[in-house]
């Protein structure tokens, strides 16, 4: 089974083509990395398929539905690469906010927020407004409030800036967990060692994806010593 699929997707500003008929499969119960530099339409191929552009043509399916219906959106999870929480509010009112959102009881709230809250390391910051928080603990605000309604798809852009090492790895461990669970997780990153923990990565480059496959695969196939050089070589034209 497919959680999605992208088919020629395309999306222009103005002159500036972000995405350049991208084919995606991406499978159920897998850890998706798009990977590729600033500008190369990562962000905004996630975007279009959370529903929050609309792509210029080519079409997508997400948990199997070619519309973004209400049904569809309360099981896809998103993280958006820039702060998306409320500043003025402590980080227990976000979580129920967004808990409450998508229509959560009362007592699964009250768990997944416990649950949460320790698996981002902030239990001991439940009450304190967000804007007192360092740039890296709103950002773990964020993936909590993502993660808060156990979505079956999950959408993570660049999860882990600001996060330091030991809680990195938290944070993969987690992924991998979900997605033995089914869950799958489609995730940007530009930490190119993280990008191993993917089942399978997508390269980007300028909008068009240049290759995909298992990381350990394409980096053998390219002859390269890292995953970061293997990309280097893919972009300058030699095939996987």
């Amino acid at each position: 089974m497919l959680a999605v699929t992208t088919k020629k997707l395309t999306k222009r500003f103005g002159r500036i083509v972000a995405l350049n008929e991208l084919d995606l499969n991406i499978k159920e119960g897998e850890i998706y990395g798009l990977i590729g530099p600033n500008g190369s339409g990562k962000t905004t191929a996630i975007k279009i398929l959370c529903g929050l552009l609309r792509q210029t043509y080519g079409s997508i399916s997400v948990l199997g539905k070619n519309t973004l219906s209400k049904e569809v959106l309360n099981k896809i999870g998103y993280m958006p690469q820039e702060t998306a929480i409320y500043l003025d509010n402590t980080v227990h009112e976000n979580l129920q906010f967004f808990g409450e959102i998508y229509g959560m009881s009362k007592e699964h709230l009250e768990r997944r927020e416990q649950e949460m809250l320790k698996f981002v390391d902030l239990l001991d910051w439940r009450n304190a407004l967000v804007s007192t928080l360092s740039g890296g603990m709103k950002h773990r605000v964020s993936l909590a409030c993502a993660l808060i309604h156990e979505p079956h798809l999950i959408f993570l852009d660049e999860p882990t800036v600001g996060v330091d090492p030991e809680l990195r790895d938290t944070f993969w461990k987690y992924f991998r967990k979900l997605i033995e669970n089914g869950v799958t997780v489609v995730i940007t990153t530009h930490y190119m060692d993280e990008a191993n923990n993917c089942s399978r990565v997508g390269f980007l480059r300028q909008g068009k994806l240049i290759a995909e496959g298992e990381p350990g695969v394409l980096q053998k196939s390219a002859g390269a010593k890292s995953l970061e050089d293997t990309f280097l070589v893919l972009s300058r034209g030699k095939k996987a």
